[in-house]
């Protein structure tokens, strides 16, 4: 997690288990650089339960499809370079070559008038108002344009969206792939630095999804570097690059998560992750920057990490569906 602030003491563990009630635990950020936008981060707890989980990725609920789908982009299959040898932080080390089966990512992140129809059916809770007040980035309705991206949100939720859908998050080595394609570029564009034509960022509030198309994707796909967070399926490890399954996207469990995390706060490397502190729970990732972000850390080998019941207004989320050639 790359943190630039530090915020309130968290509320007591019984106050966070209540639903509606605030946890005051820090956010994310990408790159030792100082935010634009705010003095510091609040994040909600969730105001909703949250629905039953949809299928884990892969699951025969999802079935593969081998036809173009409205809305989705196919990323082809076969080998892409994940992570970087250099810069960034450590948990971002080393590159490695991953190989993925094809799959369709949504050409968009989702917006509000999409995420709002799950919300009517029911099957979806509604998003925090709170969150845009809270982070001194004015009230929630700027935010709620419908076509800018959802957001303030938890993991649950858009993992009931993409269910309702018929699809899934995207695992976090599917996010990489369609963000670098096999050239193993910075940025979805390439390795130019950010500019205001290819993504939001540096600013104060969200865009219209699709507004930037300069800094689309190497398959097209768009507001992959800035705009809002967006939750992937994988729980955060700090040493995923390292495990056995590396080659194939695949981090550890949370068990294997949390032994990770005891070791670098034993040794002492509170870096490895960012300034923030080390989490003491599974947490799951977060890829690609937001509204309010420096450029560096917009780069798409940047890993983040929130627990899934965090709700912030810098947060959304893209789905994913197997298939493809």
């Amino acid at each position: 997690m790359k943190l630039w602030t530090r915020i309130a003491p968290a509320l007591g563990v019984g106050a966070l288990a209540l639903a509606g009630c605030l946890s005051s635990e820090p956010s994310h950020a990408g790159s030792s650089d100082p935010p634009p936008a705010s003095a510091s981060i609040v994040a909600s707890a969730a105001i909703t339960p949250a629905p039953a989980a949809p299928p884990a990725s892969g699951s025969a609920a999802i079935p593969p499809v081998s036809t173009s789908i409205e809305g989705m982009a196919l990323v082809p299959a076969g080998p892409f370079t994940m992570g970087a040898d250099a810069g960034g932080e450590p948990d971002e080390h080393p590159a490695h070559t991953v190989t993925l089966a094809a799959f369709y990512l949504d050409l968009t992140e989702v917006t509000n008038e999409a995420y709002q129809a799950c919300v009517v059916k029911g099957l979806c809770p509604p998003t925090d108002p709170k969150s845009a007040a809270q982070n001194r980035f004015g009230p929630d309705a700027r935010f709620r344009g419908p076509r800018q991206p959802v957001s303030s949100l938890g993991w649950d939720s858009a993992r009931a969206y993409c269910a309702w859908m018929g699809k899934r998050l995207p695992t976090e080595a599917e996010w990489e792939k369609a963000a670098r394609g096999a050239d193993a570029r910075r940025y979805p564009w390439g390795n130019d630095e950010p500019t205001p034509a290819r993504g939001v960022f540096a600013g104060f509030v969200t865009g219209d999804v699709g507004g930037h198309p300069s800094g689309a994707g190497p398959y097209g796909h768009l507001d992959l570097a800035g705009n809002v967070w967006e939750w992937v399926e994988d729980i955060y490890d700090p040493y995923a690059y390292q495990r056995a399954g590396a080659a194939e996207g695949k981090g550890g469990t949370c068990e294997e998560a949390l032994s990770a995390l005891a070791e670098l706060r034993s040794a002492g490397k509170k870096g490895f992750t960012g300034s923030n502190p080390i989490p003491t729970e599974c947490e799951h990732v977060l890829r690609g920057g937001a509204f309010n972000y420096p450029a560096p850390g917009l780069r798409s080998s940047n890993r983040v990490h929130h627990p899934g019941r965090f709700h912030l207004v810098m947060s959304g989320f893209r789905c994913a569906r197997d298939g493809g050639p």
